[in-house]
């Protein structure tokens, strides 16, 4: 970033981004006004409310002709809800004439259902990525899907952002004895991100087998590697329930890891999962901001959140001029 345009945007001077409008869903007003407050514009103005039937109503309040159009919007909470809200926002902005409408989702819904695991079952991601094209989005920003061939369902350009730069500054900040840790993935599907960490702290990591009864149900873990008298520091993706991290802390202090910390890109938390990590033996469970945790946070004293606004608006202002994003893979904008 230049510091001309560094100064302009922490100036609040709307001629630095000029030709652009970013609007809010109703999932996670918090982060949009986060990303507004960085780019140093103001959030678009955007009324949305049900019909007494439960049908959803967009109206955007400021013209959007020949705009370039940011929609955020997370899949969480009401995901049914605050997915169709996403798709009328496009739509509304698309024929309404602005010349670009991204969609900002910084968790993506039904990321999980990514391919035909059993006969019959849906490919849900797919079907997803279907519906947001055909409303009319050109683009797509998100952070860590949960499955990277989910980019190839779209027939747009699809930026992938990645929490791991903002979880490297995490750690070392906040860990004082990072130094003589061990990076653990909780499943085989996750060795790929915890390689990548661990290899930038010159850290080793160690890999927890598991074996699923069913959804949200885990009937068994081995654990692959020595953890003894380390700080054993869980990474993963998203956490719902949180019933694996929790059994992988168990095992890891059975194990004889000395402390356990877990940092998870979306903090998903439903049904008895700050229950779950209030019992555990973490040090601490970290989450990013992905989705909105102010109130998960009063709950549960374990639960630390990761501010990722700074990435996303980053990204914005990169794709907004035309940019390269990949700067973003391995930096913290400041």
């Amino acid at each position: 970033m230049s510091v001309l345009n560094e100064e302009s945007r922490k100036s609040g001077d709307s001629t630095a981004m000029p030709n652009i409008k970013v609007f809010s869903g109703t999932s996670h007003h918090d982060l949009t006004q986060r990303i507004v407050d960085f780019l140093g514009i103001e959030l678009g103005r955007v009324e949305t409310k049900k019909f007494s039937n439960l049908e959803t109503c967009v109206e955007i309040n400021e013209s959007v002709r020949g705009e370039d159009v940011y929609i955020v919007q997370s899949g969480c909470g009401n995901v049914n809800d605050n997915l169709m809200e996403l798709l009328i926002m496009i739509h509304a902005c698309k024929i309404a004439s602005a010349s670009r409408v991204t969609a900002v989702i910084p968790c993506f819904p039904y990321s999980r259902q990514d391919k035909k695991d059993k006969s019959r079952a849906p490919i849900s991601a797919k079907l997803i990525a279907n519906m947001i094209t055909v409303a009319g989005a050109d683009q797509i920003i998100t952070m860590d899907l949960h499955a990277s061939q989910i980019q190839g369902f779209f027939d747009i350009p699809v930026d992938n952002l990645y929490a791991e730069p903002a979880v490297l500054d995490w750690i070392k900040q906040n860990i004082p004895d990072w130094k003589n840790s061990i990076i653990v993935s909780p499943d085989a599907g996750g060795v790929k991100r915890v390689t990548s960490i661990a290899d930038k702290l010159n850290a080793e990591f160690a890999l927890i087998h598991k074996e699923r009864k069913r959804a949200n149900e885990v009937s068994s873990m081995v654990l692959v590697g020595d953890v003894k008298d380390r700080v054993a520091i869980l990474i993963d993706d998203m956490a719902d329930t949180c019933g694996t991290i929790c059994h992988a802390a168990d095992k890891l202090v059975i194990a004889g890891a000395c402390k356990v910390y877990a940092i998870l890109t979306h903090g998903i938390l439903s049904g008895p999962a700050l229950s779950r990590i209030e019992e555990a033996p973490f040090e601490a469970v970290v989450v990013t901001n992905t989705t909105p945790q102010e109130g998960n946070m009063t709950k549960c004293s374990k639960l630390k959140c990761i501010d990722v606004s700074r990435i996303f608006g980053e990204a914005v202002r990169r794709t907004h001029n035309g940019e390269s994003v990949s700067y973003l893979f391995c930096n913290v904008p400041y």
